[in-house]
C-alpha cells in the first residue's frame, strides 16, 4: 500500500494536465472546479469554469449574485442544486467566516452542498490537511489494483476503501488524491480498454495480472428508469416563444421551461385545449420529439408549435431567441426545442 502511494504521487507530479483551478491552491478555485466536475467530465467543464470565474470572481460576488444569472452560468451542466447550494455556502462564509473559506475539513463539510469527498478534496488539495477522496474513478482504481469483489455502489464499501487509503495518506495528500482520481480518468478507463501498459501501477495490479481488468468495478444492476410522458407547448408570436418558470418544487424547479402538460396529446387534443383555454391560433403543427435522460426517470416529450393571433391569456414571458441566449436558464430536457425555435427563426 505505501508502494502505491509514491508511485501515484511520483506519477502524478510528472504527468499532471494543466487545469486552470490548478495554478494555486485557492480553495474558491478547488471548491468550484469539484463542484463542477461532479458527473462531468474535465473536457466539457473547462468553458463553464472560465465563464463563472469570469463573472464570478470572489466568494463575495457568489454570495450577492442573482438567481437567474447563477442559474444561467450553470446552463448546461445539470443538477442545478447546486448552484443554489453554492450561494448559500457563500452567503454562509461571508456571514460565519468574514468572507475567508474556512480551512478544517469539519467546517468545511458544514457548509450547504459538501459533501464528505468535496471536503476531503478541499481539505488536502488547499490545506494539506490528511484526508482522502473517494470517488468513482478512485474506486475503479482501487477495486481493480486489489481485485476487490465489493459492491462500490453501497456505502461500506466506499467507507472501506477510504479506511484503507487513509493508513498510507502522505503529507503532500492534495497530489495523492488528484493523482488517483487523474489515474481513473487518464489511464484506468470507465469505458473501453484501460491503458495499463502506461499505468505507474502496472507492476501492483492484481486485474492487470490475471486479465480481469473488465470486471471490475462491480454495481448493483441499473434500476428501470421510470418513464412519464409530457407534450410541449412551442407557443410562438412574431419571432417570440413564450417560457414560463418553473414552481419551486421538485425536479428542474424554479428553472425557465416551455410550458407543458403530462400525457400523450395528439394534435385535435391540442386543438382542443387552445379553445378550451381562450388561446387564439393561426396555425398548429407538429414539432419534434425528443426523450430525456435524468437519474431516476426518463421523459419522453412530443412538441406542438403554436403559431399565436396574439400573446393574451398565457401568462410567462416572451423572449427572443436573443433574450434566451443572454439571460434565461433553459435546462436541458427543453434545449432540442429551444434549438428548433431558433434554426426556425
Amino acid at each position: 500500500m505505501t508502494e502505491l502511494s509514491d508511485k501515484i504521487t511520483k506519477w502524478y507530479l510528472e504527468n499532471k494536465r494543466d487545469l486552470p483551478w490548478r495554478k494555486d491552491k485557492d480553495p474558491y478555485h478547488v471548491w468550484i472546479s469539484e463542484i463542477m466536475l461532479q458527473q462531468t467530465r474535465i473536457e466539457a467543464v473547462l468553458s463553464y469554469y472560465k465563464r463563472f470565474m469570469e463573472t464570478l470572481p470572489t466568494i463575495e460576488s457568489l454570495s450577492k449574485v442573482e438567481d437567474d444569472k447563477l442559474l444561467k452560468l450553470w446552463e448546461g451542466l445539470g443538477y442545478y442544486n447546486r448552484a443554489r447550494n453554492l450561494k448559500k455556502a457563500a452567503i454562509k462564509i461571508i456571514e460565519d467566516y468574514n468572507g475567508i473559506f474556512p480551512s478544517t475539513f469539519e467546517e468545511i463539510i458544514s457548509l450547504p452542498g459538501i459533501g464528505e469527498y468535496t471536503a476531503s478534496a478541499i481539505s488536502s488539495i488547499c490545506f494539506s490537511l490528511p484526508e482522502v477522496t473517494i470517488d468513482g474513478n478512485v474506486l475503479r482504481v482501487y477495486t481493480r489494483v486489489f481485485e476487490d469483489d465489493s459492491i462500490i455502489d453501497q456505502e461500506k464499501t466506499r467507507k472501506k476503501i477510504r479506511e484503507k487509503l487513509m493508513k498510507i495518506v502522505p503529507e503532500n495528500s492534495g497530489d495523492f488524491n488528484e493523482g488517483l482520481m487523474e489515474l481513473g480518468e487518464t489511464i484506468c478507463l470507465p469505458n473501453g480498454i484501460p491503458k495499463c501498459e502506461r499505468c505507474p501501477l502496472k507492476d501492483l495490479c492484481l486485474s492487470r495480472k490475471h486479465k480481469t481488468s473488465l470486471k471490475y468495478p462491480i454495481k448493483n444492476p441499473k434500476k428501470d428508469k421510470k418513464t412519464e410522458h409530457l407534450t410541449v407547448f412551442l407557443f410562438i408570436k412574431e419571432n417570440q416563444i413564450l417560457i414560463e418558470k418553473r414552481m419551486e418544487e421538485g425536479v428542474l424547479q424554479g428553472l425557465w421551461q416551455f410550458p407543458n402538460m403530462n400525457g400523450v396529446m395528439s394534435k385535435k387534443d391540442v386543438e382542443e385545449y387552445c379553445n378550451y383555454q381562450n388561446i387564439h391560433s393561426v396555425k398548429i403543427e407538429k414539432g419534434i420529439s425528443y426523450t430525456h435522460i435524468f437519474t431516476h426517470k426518463k421523459w419522453i416529450m412530443d412538441s406542438y408549435i403554436i403559431t399565436l393571433d396574439n400573446k393574451e391569456n398565457l401568462g410567462g414571458i416572451f423572449v427572443t431567441k436573443e433574450m434566451m441566449e443572454e439571460a434565461y436558464s433553459i435546462p436541458g430536457a427543453f434545449q432540442p426545442f429551444k434549438k428548433d425555435f431558433i434554426k426556425r427563426t
